[in-house]
């Protein structure tokens, strides 16, 4: 389907590009990722699992290719990373139900 290696390794490359431009922005960026990261409940691997499911809810490639091998390398099993991406879907379905409600309600006030 997709050249995810090929498509991380070129990313990174862009994204070399972007921190030379703003080199602000991807310190920014930097900063919030090392604090995801050093919390000390959660195990990298959980981490990786949920890094995940938000990369499906907010359709980030980069953030798959990214998170994929992060995960893989962290222990994760494909039934592991199955189950992740399920809540993933029911969130995404829930969201659907949640913003069809408000679409209703816009509709009865305008």
């Amino acid at each position: 389907m997709f050249d995810w290696n090929g498509y991380r390794d070129a990313l990174g490359g862009r994204l070399g590009e972007l921190a030379k431009l703003s080199p602000d922005v991807m310190k920014g960026h930097d900063t919030l990722a090392a604090a995801a990261t050093a919390g000390k409940v959660l195990d990298a691997k959980t981490r990786e699992l949920i890094a995940l499911a938000v990369a499906v809810t907010t359709r980030c490639d980069g953030c798959i290719a990214v998170h994929s091998e992060a995960a893989r390398k962290a222990g994760a099993s494909k039934e592991e990373l199955v189950e992740a991406l399920g809540v993933a879907i029911a969130l995404n379905a829930g969201a659907a139900l949640v913003y069809s409600a408000r679409t209703l309600d816009a509709f009865d006030k305008s």
